[in-house]
């Protein structure tokens, strides 16, 4: 209607002063309601063609919608693992406000706990073994210093023998040398196998022990992590709502949530607006924008685009045993997926989250229009005009607004 208005100002009003001044023309005599089509006819036709051309202007170029909505996140109330609940800390049925880390509620976590104490046990054992084995290692540096004085002692013996032998070959025999150089052997044989227990120990101090220790300590670290499932915190500031569970229900992952998280920041950032698919070349990221709520009557909100989703939702399709028929009716065209952002800083702080908005965007061509110094003249016009009407969108959605309430809460019927 008010472009109808603002378009008769330049067609259907300048052809009736020119029928009423210049023809003499008069309304009620030569001007009739029988008469106007005929006598207008010029005026009329083209306020209507500009008229269509208006609002096709400005509802192309600066989109709106009605689908503006501040999606917000929800968190279940989930266990990891299931279980028969010993334990809550929040009174059910109603809203209350936790940080992140608050204890929510506790499982039965008694097998969990014996796990604990078990792989405890287990790398105590192994921490007791290493002590051990490292007595061991003592115990083997003892016996080589005992087998290599007992070789040094039979190879001494033997020297002496062997010495006297090529002195005097009727002092020593043939026989005792021979018995000298097999203790020689058998003792170099004992301080060998000393030696090779001692490496030996080594080992299972160095790689064998410590690599079960390892393996005892992961155990451990898995029972302690089974047993931290056993409570629920909540993950992030914010309010838990629709809380039901009581002290002895049996919960599991795939029961539905006992209750619902709602995260302090949810809603508060971001809103997604759904623009006619026809729109897709003028729906630019830095775009300005505004909404008005009715959650929020009264109020103008300006905001920014901030990303525009390239893919459409509804041609989106899983593999099935059915083919996907294009044809179908059920089928919707789908929208552009559009994220606005508020100019300044909490913007949004005092929608409440989901709330379903009315949206503006306004094409500007101010910064084209500074830096191009070869425009034609008729470009040059013509992105002016495109600016320019974009105030008529603005006074439509500030109408609007004043308008929300009454039409809501009086003309609807729905009270």
């Amino acid at each position: 209607m008010l472009e109808l208005l603002f378009c008769s100002l330049f067609t259907i009003f300048p052809d009736y002063l020119f029928r009423r001044y210049v023809q003499g023309k008069r309304i009620g005599q030569e001007i009739t309601i029988y008469s106007v089509w005929y006598e207008l006819r010029y005026g009329i036709v083209t306020c209507a063609m500009l008229t269509i051309s208006l609002v096709t202007m400005i509802f192309y170029f600066h989109p709106a919608t009605t689908s503006a909505t501040l999606f917000f996140r929800t968190v279940p109330i989930l266990p990891e693992s299931g279980g028969r609940v010993v334990e809550v800390m929040m009174p059910p049925g109603l809203e209350t406000h936790v940080k992140a880390g608050d204890v929510i509620f506790r499982l039965d976590s008694s097998e969990e706990e014996a796990a604990v104490i078990s792989a405890e046990r287990q790398v105590s054992e192994i921490d007791a073994e290493i002590a051990l084995a490292t007595g061991e290692l003592l115990v083997a540096n003892a016996q080589i210093g005992q087998a290599e004085a007992s070789l040094k002692q039979a190879v001494d013996e033997l020297n002496t023998k062997v010495d006297l032998q090529q002195r005097n070959s009727d002092v020593v025999t043939r026989r005792e040398v021979e018995k000298l150089q097999t203790a020689v052997d058998a003792r170099q044989s004992v301080v060998d196998a000393a030696v090779a227990q001692q490496k030996l120990t080594e080992t299972k101090i160095n790689v064998a022990l410590p690599a079960s220790r390892q393996t005892a300590l992961a155990k451990l670290d898995q029972a302690r992590a089974d047993l931290a499932k056993k409570t629920v915190y909540a993950g992030v500031d914010g309010t838990v709502t629709q809380f039901s569970i009581r002290k002895g229900d049996i919960v599991s992952p795939l029961m539905r949530p006992g209750g619902i998280l709602i995260p302090d920041d949810a809603g508060r950032k971001r809103m997604f607006a759904g623009f006619n698919q026809i729109e897709s070349q003028v729906i630019k990221p830095g775009m300005a924008g505004e909404i008005t709520c009715p959650s929020l009557p009264f109020t103008i909100i300006p905001v920014v685009v901030t990303g525009v989703q390239f893919y459409l939702a509804s041609g989106q399709f899983s593999a099935s045993e059915r083919l996907v028929d294009t044809a179908n009716p059920s089928m919707t065209a789908g929208s552009i997926t559009t994220m606005l952002e508020p100019v300044y800083e909490g913007g949004f702080d005092r929608l409440p989250p989901g709330s379903r908005c009315i949206a503006n965007l306004y094409t500007d061509n101010h910064e084209r229009l500074e830096s191009d110094k070869d425009m034609g003249l008729g470009t040059f016009v013509f992105l002016h005009v495109v600016d320019t009407v974009g105030l008529v969108h603005a006074i439509l959605l500030r109408s609007q607004s004043l308008l929300l309430p009454i039409r809501t809460l009086v003309l609807s019927g729905s009270h």
